[in-house]
């Protein structure tokens, strides 16, 4: 048994658009729709994410005649009994598409910075005898807002610290590296963490986020996309005790001394040790 929630792309839409398909006008034969970014704090989105939904959901056979007798089942007893859901048209999609999507997606190019209020992708059905199928996915592929969220609030963050490091330094060429992704502990699933990781990836190369770099290898391409250090945490300088801080400092040197970048200690003498005081070892 597979462990993920949903594995059938029939699952991936809001439980009311099982009804759409016959609230479309008599003779519809197409459905055109558009994702924009309607605005928000800053003028311009940079658009990153929806390769990831593609190939993940939405390439290759990927609907089957089992999909559709368990969608079917499940719909019925979700609607209290009434039988809504589409099953000719589902039906259709493998018989005569052998499964594959008759959907045609077009987007601009990954990483470009678009102003909002600007189309950033269309999906229009190429099957006259199933329109509805366009806005099927809406529920899917609007989370796109997501990845692109995080890629816009990284690239601003990069933006305003390459001005100052501009200012303040002789060279910005470790830029890429002046914001490192520590977010896998905080985000809300491997998924998430996997997704939100790789749009960061977009303007920094800095990254302890394992997910991250995995999904930008295996839906990007990109068999390395970021670069860590090894580092201390809480328990690798207070299992030295008080007394041993400095013993812990000089262990860590000795066990990467070419690689140790950076220590890790804290004001909170309730878990950890005293920052000021490591400060002052020698």
């Amino acid at each position: 048994m597979n462990s993920f929630p949903v594995n059938n792309v029939l699952f991936l839409a809001d439980s009311y658009k099982l009804t759409h398909h016959k609230q479309y006008p008599p003779g519809t034969t197409a459905v055109y729709s558009y994702f924009e970014s309607r605005g928000g704090q800053f003028d311009a989105v940079c658009f990153f994410g929806l390769q990831y939904v593609i190939k993940r959901w939405l390439t290759g056979p990927v609907v089957n005649h089992e999909m559709i007798g368990q969608a079917k089942a499940f719909y019925k007893a979700h609607f209290g009994g009434v039988d809504v859901f589409n099953e000719g048209g589902w039906t259709r999609i493998v018989e005569r598409h052998n499964g594959y999507l008759p959907l045609r997606i077009k987007a601009v190019p990954e990483g470009t910075v678009v102003p909002v209020r600007n189309v950033l992708f269309t999906v229009e059905n190429t099957d006259p005898e199933l329109p509805w199928l366009t806005n099927w996915f809406e529920t899917l592929l609007v989370q796109v807002w997501y990845p692109m969220t995080v890629c816009t609030i990284s690239r601003e963050m990069k933006r305003i610290i390459g001005e100052y490091l501009y200012e303040t330094s002789e060279s910005i060429d470790g830029l890429p590296f002046k914001l490192h992704d520590f977010g896998y502990r905080g985000s809300t699933s491997v998924e998430s963490a996997a997704i939100g990781g790789a749009a960061h990836l977009v303007n920094f190369v800095g990254t302890d986020t394992v997910a991250g770099l995995q999904l930008c290898s295996q839906y990007y391409g990109s068999m390395m996309a970021g670069f860590s250090i090894p580092a201390t945490e809480h328990s690798t300088i207070t299992t030295w005790r008080r007394t041993g801080e400095a013993d812990a400092f000089r262990n860590m040197l000795e066990q990467y001394p070419e690689g140790i970048k950076r220590t890790r200690t804290t004001t909170n003498r309730r878990d950890a040790l005293d920052i000021h005081s490591a400060v002052a070892l020698e």
